[in-house]
């Protein structure tokens, strides 16, 4: 009996200790880091989430650390070998389920390593053109492809990229091969297609909707299951219903922690981030973005786990035919 009391003391006095430090948390800065660079839509999404998960987690300071390169792995390398303390965590997109494709030698395992701890938002994809396109609907698009066979340019923001993913799934769903052009950055891609200097591109709300307002570029298709509502996209189809049955891309993005994080913790944090998430001016910025916030079981980190599995299933053979990667 005696053994096992003295077994029993140093378990109970670290299980007291260890609930004291889960109800202190935070007790000093919360780093949000991003696994690309500072401006690009990813970066944004993180630094309103920031902001609105300050006021749920008592005040703390949150701030945001870019980390880019190799196809957002680097940053997401930081935040695994991170301490597990909840003070380093990372928002990352659609890359986290491309990742373990796209980079062979990944130092990483998306699935093990972390702690899923609930997506943010779904930014929907447009399929736009240059302005001398003289495709001016979806329809007159598919005749101009079939047209041009061989000669299409189809730019996207470099490999891993959310354009360049887009792009893909868009030529094996039309069967159509065309020319990717990829480029560093958004930025210079969307300069050359509003210049002419390449035909086609596949990329996120957030970066198109000014361009497509200011009448810059051609707008076709979204990639949403449903048409959006936001002012300058509420009228383009679907891509489903301009016959592309089942194709539907969504730029998710979502919280995660190093493996191991306290559970007490991870709760704190998606508590924090559920309440992010119904914060109106949040909700207000994202939509602003042409983003959805998420309102469903996603907000879980059960399902946010179970949401980024099928989303590895669903982009590994597309990737591993296209034999295409990062390193």
């Amino acid at each position: 009996m005696k053994k096992t009391f003295k077994t029993l003391v140093p378990v109970a006095l670290a299980a007291v200790a260890f609930g004291a430090v889960a109800q202190e948390f935070p007790t000093k800065p919360i780093t949000l880091v991003v696994p690309f660079a500072a401006g690009g839509p990813t970066d944004r999404v993180a630094r309103d989430l920031a902001e609105a998960m300050r006021k749920p987690l008592g005040g703390a300071v949150v701030v945001v650390d870019n980390a880019a390169g190799a196809g957002g792995s680097i940053g997401a390398n930081k935040v695994a070998k991170a301490p597990a303390d909840g003070y380093t965590l990372l928002v990352h997109h659609i890359g986290m389920a491309t990742m373990p494709t796209l980079v062979r030698n990944i130092p990483f395992k998306v699935e093990s390593d972390f702690e899923y701890l609930g997506m943010i938002n779904d930014v929907p994809m447009t399929l736009i053109g240059k302005p001398s396109l003289p495709a001016n609907n979806y329809r007159e698009l598919t005749t101009w492809i079939n047209a041009n066979k061989g000669k299409i340019n189809l730019g996207n923001a470099g490999v891993g990229s959310a354009s360049h993913l887009c792009g893909m799934l868009f030529q094996n769903a039309i069967g159509v091969d065309m020319t990717a052009i990829p480029y560093k950055g958004t930025g210079p891609a969307m300069t050359d297609l509003m210049g002419g200097q390449i035909d086609l591109m596949c990329d996120q709300t957030t970066n198109t909707t000014a361009q497509i307002e200011g009448k810059k570029v051609k707008a076709y298709a979204v990639s949403s299951p449903k048409r959006l509502t936001t002012a300058a996209l509420k009228d383009l189809p679907t891509l489903q219903e301009s016959g592309l049955k089942d194709f539907e891309v969504s730029i998710f993005h979502g919280l995660y922690a190093p493996k191991g994080t306290p559970a007490p913790v991870l709760k704190k944090l998606n508590d924090a981030l559920k309440v992010a998430l119904k914060d109106p001016d949040f909700i207000k910025k994202q939509e602003g973005l042409g983003a959805v916030v998420v309102n469903d079981r996603r907000s879980d980190p059960a399902e946010h786990k179970k949401f980024v599995a099928a989303e590895i299933a669903k982009w590994s053979p597309l990737i591993k035919a296209a034999n295409v990667y990062v390193d």
